[in-house]
């Protein structure tokens, strides 16, 4: 059983080390928790759910990514950043990555340097740049045509929509920006084929970034149905364990020697990042045009409450929940039960605008299709009733007229408008008033 043993002080940085004690009872000393074995906690395999897919499709993949030049948007974030990985035995003449968090390309580096199968003869470069700059214009064109662009480029946290500052920042990179990206890829001559990650929370939205994620698809498909890109996405299960998920959250509270917290009556999929990484390949490659792919999983024995998510994390590492519906009273009590081999476990109420009880990845209406494979299905995507382009231009005089007011409620109208369907309920609250 592995334990941790929190380290820290004078404000400086903590450091996790895990004691890992073998069956036969030696120790010996590892940096951080072993990624494989938590992540078969959450998602119950020991084996990728898309292995099967991921052999069957392999020559797909070897002709859409051998030869090819390839530019990763996005790609130093947790979903980018494995698929980027996953992509390199795969024959690509070039790989560029763009990403406007040079800490998360610098990592990226490293970590595919220090992998065991090390880094392939390839171009492979990384550019900190935000994707919808003028100087991503002038990148691309300057640059030699991409044949391939996959696009992770967005902000993805419910707690996004708290404020009319945070709210169209949000708008900004999941459309605006995107728009003019796509505007460049076309004026350039890149991507004939297209990839963007959308989100298991843009079927039957019920928070403005799901809503702006499922206006996302309008946008890429109705522009590649226009210029003769091969156009694709994917919605996704949670990531386990993925930049700035629950999960995340939870190791991060443990070295902090700070409570756990998660919503009550709240069910989700999990996949681990490396599925993540490989649903998006077989999107890109095998996922006929104009489709979303995501993954074939029975709600009935794969949805997973974020409550018990959070116990089975703890008991990974050996200890029990202990569970509090006050934070005051966990952060009081979080010493008396580490030394019990107990942690705080905070139940908050899923009272926040834009929460979902469970989670979905087909909308009312959508067809889904049987695209030959074993797991992973797909959706033909059906653009909403209101033609997107209209409410980008709305979208834009809000993002980039500092002068313009900013009414939130505004802003739901507008994009209920173009999204029939929407069910945006407005309670006051946000994820930033609770543990």
């Amino acid at each position: 059983m592995q334990q941790v043993t929190p380290v820290g002080g004078n404000g400086s940085n903590r450091i996790v080390r895990d004691k890992v004690q073998t069956e036969a009872g030696r120790r010996s000393m590892t940096i951080g928790p072993d990624v494989r074995a938590l992540d078969a906690v959450v998602v119950r395999r020991s084996r990728s759910l898309f292995d099967e897919d991921m052999v069957a499709m392999d020559p797909a993949i070897r002709a859409r990514f051998g030869g090819a030049r390839v530019l990763i948007v996005g790609g130093g974030g947790s979903i980018g950043s494995i698929t980027t990985r996953l992509l390199l035995p795969f024959g690509a003449a070039v790989i560029h990555v763009i990403d406007q968090n040079e800490n998360y390309l610098a990592e990226l580096i490293r970590n595919l340097r220090g992998s065991p199968e090390g880094v392939p003869d390839l171009d492979l470069r990384t550019l900190a740049l935000d994707y919808g700059s003028p100087l991503m214009k002038r990148f691309l064109a300057e640059a030699s045509p991409y044949d391939i662009v996959l696009n992770f480029a967005a902000m993805k946290h419910v707690r996004s929509e708290k404020d009319v500052y945070s709210l169209p920042q949000m708008v900004d990179t999941n459309l605006v920006r995107h728009a003019r990206f796509l505007n460049w890829l076309a004026d350039y001559g890149h991507g004939r084929t297209y990839f963007a990650v959308s989100t298991d929370k843009a079927a039957n939205p019920m928070s403005l970034m799901g809503a702006s994620k499922r206006l996302m698809e309008d946008l890429v498909f109705a522009r590649s149905s226009v210029r003769g890109a091969v156009t694709t996405s994917a919605r996704f299960a949670n990531v386990a364990f993925s930049n700035g998920s629950l999960l995340q959250g939870l190791l991060t509270r443990l070295a902090h020697r700070q409570p756990f917290a998660a919503p009550r009556r709240t069910s989700r999929y999990f996949i681990s990042q490396r599925e993540a990484g490989e649903l998006c390949i077989l999107a890109a490659s095998a996922v006929p045009n104009q489709h979303i792919a995501f993954p074939r999983l029975e709600p009935t024995l794969e949805l997973q409450s974020l409550e018990n998510i959070a116990v089975k994390v703890l008991g990974y590492f050996g200890l029990e929940a202990e569970l509090y519906d006050d934070e005051s009273a966990a952060r009081r009590d979080i010493e008396m039960l580490g030394c019990e081999r107990r942690w705080p476990l905070v139940l908050t109420p899923r009272d926040t605008s834009g929460e979902k009880e469970y989670e979905q990845f087909i909308s009312d209406g959508e067809r889904v299709a049987d695209i030959g494979m074993a797991t992973v299905m797909a959706i033909s995507h059906q653009p909403s009733t209101s033609p997107v382009i209209d409410l980008l231009k709305l979208l834009d005089a809000i993002v980039n007229d500092p002068q313009k007011p900013v009414d939130k409620a505004e802003l739901v109208r507008a994009i209920s408008n173009a999204l029939p369907g929407f069910r945006h309920v407005e309670t006051g609250r946000n994820l930033d008033q609770r543990l």
